[in-house]
């Protein structure tokens, strides 16, 4: 399960900040080597793995590989590190209970079983105990309630999610910490089909989440997050990347104002309100020319493009209502990583907040909101987007999910693959001025 590395590059300052991250080279070097054996191996399925390079006592280079939870059905693959806690021993207490309890078939033993299933989840938290680099130990249960110390927070999730601790991220550094080897760095990737692309191949209509072959993708914060934390205690890591301040700060260009509205061009990279890398943003550039100034919408950071402010509370609160009614026309102009099948179409797949990996979207035909988007190709991977109604990321889950288009927008780096920008563009909005009941129509020509 330990790995040589033969390598001159140098080795990190310090440990993977494992929800944001670029990978190191020494990780890739390892993810290489994986992914041969991946090659070699035949696998059904799409399957998140990791990597983790250690130092060991001598000195020398090595790394671990790991799998998501089940590989296959299986959680013993040579080559990979053990899980956490082994739930699938047909012998053990895990398996056992859940046999009987599947056995429960009664209405008259539906509180029974209930009850059971409960204690058997509660019994399973606590045999997953956590290693961190200070050598203590403590079961995931007292992880989970530690890192959630909001009494709020505690009611509303009181004990993990099921298949907490089984991610690679956990597996790798258990294995590191209690073989007495020294993390330097670590990253994840997918390998296989989408797991959207996957689910409706089977006619699993809970399409799920978008991921893509080869790309490294961060550790879920949902239930990686709590573990992490504890678990990295006692290594020196990386600052987290989304909290560091931009060296240089961006502007905005004004397209259209009067005593009513302003209309900005917002550049890539530019939060459009306040956020957890700071309070320098659209909102904040306009709050300091107009005290009472307010966005109507938003874009993501990432995306350029037109956005429309009010200059009073009653101003803002006529446009809401244009965009609640979805009188507001807008197109937006993207480039592709790809060419969809068809040229022109429209686009309807439900989005929903993934609640373990925020702020991904899925598709969920059950729970989802309605999103939809009207588009056309102009030119080999140029696409002109009209979006219907203003769910979040909804164009950029239209373009990139197997159910849409199936081909992810340039740079999109939570559904795609990164760039050196976000290649997403608000072009052009038309609505009803709110205080003289004109129509307005404005134009910003996509940089790229």
């Amino acid at each position: 399960m330990l790995h040589p590395l033969h390598t001159d590059l140098p080795r990190p300052e310090r440990f993977t900040y494992p929800f944001c991250y670029e990978p190191h080279p020494l990780a890739l070097l390892a993810a290489r080597e994986v992914q041969q054996q991946l090659q070699r191996m035949v696998l059904t399925e799409g399957k998140m793995f990791g990597v983790l390079v250690v130092e060991q006592a001598d000195g020398s280079l090595a790394f671990l590989a790991a799998y998501s939870g089940l590989l296959e059905g299986r959680n013993d693959w040579p080559y990979f590190v053990p899980p956490v806690f082994d739930a699938q021993a047909a012998d053990g207490h895990f398996k056992q209970e859940e046999r009987l309890i599947s056995s429960m078939r009664d209405d008259s033993q539906r509180e029974q079983r209930r009850q059971r299933s409960q204690q058997l989840q509660l019994w399973l938290f606590n045999q997953y105990r956590f290693l961190n680099a200070r050598g203590e130990r403590h079961d995931l249960v007292r992880v989970w309630q530690d890192y959630h110390c909001s009494e709020r927070i505690r009611r509303k999730y009181p004990l993990p999610p099921g298949g907490t601790g089984d991610c690679c991220a956990p597996k790798l550094l258990q294995y590191a910490y209690s073989e007495g080897l020294r993390p330097l760095c670590m990253a994840e990737f997918w390998w296989g089909p989408s797991p959207a692309a996957e689910r409706r191949r089977q006619g699993d209509d809970e399409s799920g989440m978008i991921r893509q072959h080869g790309q490294f993708y961060p550790a879920c914060r949902g239930k990686c997050k709590p573990v992490l934390t504890w678990m990295l205690q006692g290594l020196e890591v990386d600052p987290n990347p989304e909290e560091q301040q931009p060296q240089t700060q961006l502007d905005i260009q004004v397209v259209y104002e009067d005593d009513a509205i302003i209309v900005v061009n917002k550049p890539s990279g530019m939060l459009s309100v306040p956020g957890r890398i700071g309070p320098y943003s659209v909102a904040t550039i306009l709050h300091e020319r107009y005290p009472d100034s307010l966005l109507a919408h938003r874009l993501d950071m990432g995306t350029s493009g037109l956005l429309v402010a009010a200059k009073s509370r009653s101003v803002y609160a006529a446009l809401q209502q244009q965009f609640t009614a979805h009188t507001i026309r807008k197109r937006y102009v993207a480039l592709l990583d790809g060419r969809p099948a068809t040229a022109k179409g429209r686009i309807e797949l439900p989005l929903l907040c993934d609640p373990i990996n925020r702020p991904r979207q899925v598709v969920d035909y059950e729970r989802g909101k309605t999103a939809v988007t009207d588009y056309e190709m102009t030119g080999d991977n140029r696409i002109a987007l009209y979006p219907l109604t203003g769910r979040t990321h909804q164009l950029r889950m239209h373009c990139a999910h197997p159910d849409g288009l199936g081909c992810p927008i340039r740079g999109d780096e939570l559904y795609g693959r990164p760039a050196d920008r976000l290649y997403l563009h608000a072009e052009w909005l038309e609505f009803v001025h709110p205080v003289t009941g004109q129509r307005i129509s404005l134009e910003q020509i996509a940089p790229f």
